[in-house]
């Protein structure tokens, strides 16, 4: 079992940052009728090819940021550099056309009076014809849509409306693609299956992307590393299993997956073969903790982070928790459970377990990454 205690914010990037293809430095973003910055001191970094995704509650300043790195918003401090190359700080300003950027967004925003070959091809009329043609042709084929170039976008489907939207940004080759959430006008059902699609293209374009979405089911899909912001400020950078199992702020923890806070107490016992410490949670106490990291923990109160896949449903247990909420998710439940001490946990149990409201079960904590923050009040 291994234990992580975070309590500081996400550290300062700029020193790993040389080798990024992306890089985004203090960036500040602040409009005149808004007290606060919509984006606030962000740094992060992309590399050549990878998917960076931004993720965030609605007006946590991520489509700001997007914008920003387009060039469609002023930084009002802070710096943007695209493949070494300052685009953006308080006294350079590259405008959006000359960022070499393409762009996704949330309509397509597709020519209804062009066919799919003319509306590929809208960003690449410098080019010769036959050059032209090709380049349409080349994009089509990988988006997996090689005989569509003659139809129009009303008939199409939707998946195939942002393929083609996609196959247009791709069209000029960009240096970076960005994709404001491209499939929040598609069925839920359709999205996560097109999101794999979509880095499926990507990776085999080589593109660098940075995609914005509210979706967590596509950001894991999607992205090589993610950005999780709240009011202007990225909380954290990493890929999708250190934010679950290693979220650096409580924002992240409680954002990401689903999980509650409980009370805890790191103690000292007195035992035969010395002083050792014990972390005792409402679920009892946490074992085969690593003597190293249980030694790195402060003695005293604090909040431990249980995720639903921590808690696992066992009638032989000894504690037990009662069924307060159910929500079928197909192969499996989810559970909100109360404990005879008030607290509440939730936990993920097969859906041949089918249990009744107010019904009393065994539980208990099994848990590879406990995750503690400082009480709060």
């Amino acid at each position: 079992m291994r234990i992580v205690r975070i309590c500081a914010a996400l550290n300062d990037l700029h020193p790993t940052m040389s080798a990024m293809y992306l890089e985004v430095y203090q960036l500040h973003v602040h409009y005149a009728n808004r007290p606060t910055p919509a984006v606030a001191g962000v740094s992060f970094g992309l590399h050549a090819g990878d998917i960076g995704v931004l993720i965030g509650p609605s007006g946590c300043g991520k489509t700001t940021l997007l914008r920003a790195v387009a060039g469609l918003e002023r930084a009002s401090a802070g710096e943007i550099k695209l493949a070494k190359a300052l685009v953006s700080s308080v006294n350079t300003f590259v405008p959006a056309e000359s960022r070499r950027i393409g762009m996704v967004f949330q309509d397509y925003a597709l020519f209804p009076h062009l066919d799919v070959a003319h509306n590929v091809a809208f960003g690449i009329h410098h080019l010769p014809k036959a050059e032209r043609v090709a380049r349409v042709q080349e994009v089509l084929n990988l988006v997996d849509l090689p005989d569509v170039a003659k139809r129009y976008p009303h008939e199409l489907s939707g998946g195939q409306q942002q393929r083609v939207a996609l196959a247009r940004a791709l069209a000029p080759k960009p240096q970076l693609l960005l994709l404001d959430e491209p499939f929040s006008n598609l069925d839920v059902d359709l999205r996560e299956r097109l999101a794999h699609e979509l880095r499926a293209i990507l990776k085999k374009a080589n593109a660098t992307a940075l995609f914005v979405t509210h979706d967590q089911l596509e950001a894991f899909a999607i992205g090589d590393v993610i950005g999780v912001m709240h009011e202007g400020k990225l909380h954290q950078w990493a890929d999708a299993y250190t934010l679950y199992h290693r979220p650096a702020t409580r924002f992240v923890a409680d954002f990401i997956g689903h999980g509650v806070f409980s009370k805890a107490t790191v103690e000292l016992h007195d035992e035969p073969d010395g002083i050792h410490k014990h972390v005792v949670t409402p679920l009892g106490e946490l074992h085969d903790i690593s003597p190293d990291v249980l030694e790195a923990l402060p003695v005293g109160e604090c909040d431990v982070l249980l995720r639903a896949d921590d808690i696992v449903h066992d009638d032989n247990a000894p504690t037990k928790a009662q069924i307060v909420r159910k929500a079928f998710r197909g192969s499996e439940f989810l559970y909100t459970l109360r404990l005879k001490t008030g607290e509440t946990v939730v936990a993920h149990v097969p859906s041949h377990h089918d249990h009744q409201l107010g019904e009393w079960i065994g539980i208990r904590a099994e848990v590879d990454h406990v995750v503690t923050f400082e009480r709060e009040i």
